[in-house]
């Protein structure tokens, strides 16, 4: 199971936010290039970059930014936040990006995503953001009536390798991840699933390795030193 730091980018600094709510935000780095240079020398196995600007407002608004950390660094990256339309998509792939990450417009323009898939099949990952087993969309501002489950089920038709799942009532409270709903998904596809919300502990860690999950992304837990990664990379 790969372990992917997370560095969100707000205005240019590094952040956290509770719940993804956007007034509820701590900033832990305005040098979002050397935080990315440090998790690479804690190796980290990827790193997961989130334009938390352009999430909410559709557009890269953070991507010099978030270019700048992609050539400072040699292992993989994967961006999301804004990322709704092809422009946006080649530049992050040319600038050195691994895997680049389509949220709202999974749901609102199916056209985009396949166009996505077919130009770059194995480099763009979706992110499922669930509230209430609900997708939420615009930087988790609304809540759709698309379920999850059946958003994975249409995905997996449409050749995406990778997700990224999120239960967003987890998110920043350091309280470990849903994992009963992320085992119903991991059981439910065969497509790589990355956990993302909540993991805060090395037991987290161990158990979602056990239920055989593609990846876990770990966010503020590194961030207020509830975790370290050296202990999870000994540990786990």
């Amino acid at each position: 199971m790969i372990l992917l730091p997370a560095i969100d980018i707000k205005d240019g600094n590094c952040v956290r936010l509770t719940q993804g709510d956007y007034n509820r935000e701590q900033i832990y780095s305005n040098a979002p290039a050397d935080m990315a240079k440090q998790w690479e020398q804690e190796q980290a196995d990827y790193l997961h970059i989130v334009d938390l600007n352009g999430a909410k407002t559709g557009t890269a608004a953070n991507a010099e930014t978030i270019r700048e950390m992609v050539r400072s660094i040699h292992i993989p990256v994967q961006i999301g936040g804004g990322i709704r339309s092809m422009d946006t998509i080649d530049a992050y792939i040319e600038a050195g990006a691994d895997r680049v990450i389509i949220g709202t417009a999974a749901i609102n323009d199916r056209d985009f995503l396949n166009k996505a898939v077919t130009a770059y099949p194995d480099k763009i990952a979706v992110s499922i953001d669930a509230r209430n087993g609900h997708v939420a969309i615009d930087g988790w501002t609304e809540t759709s009536d698309v379920k999850a489950s059946e958003l994975i089920k249409e995905l997996e038709s449409s050749g995406i390798q990778t997700i990224i799942y999120t239960d967003i009532l987890k998110d920043g409270m350091l309280k470990g991840p849903n994992f009963q709903e992320l085992k119903t998904i991991n059981e439910l596809t065969s497509i790589n699933v990355i956990a993302s919300g909540g993991v805060s502990s090395v037991s987290d860690v161990q158990r979602l390795k056990e239920m055989d999950l593609y990846g876990a992304i770990i966010g503020k837990a590194l961030y207020d030193g509830t975790l370290s990664f050296k202990t999870v990379r000994e540990e786990t």
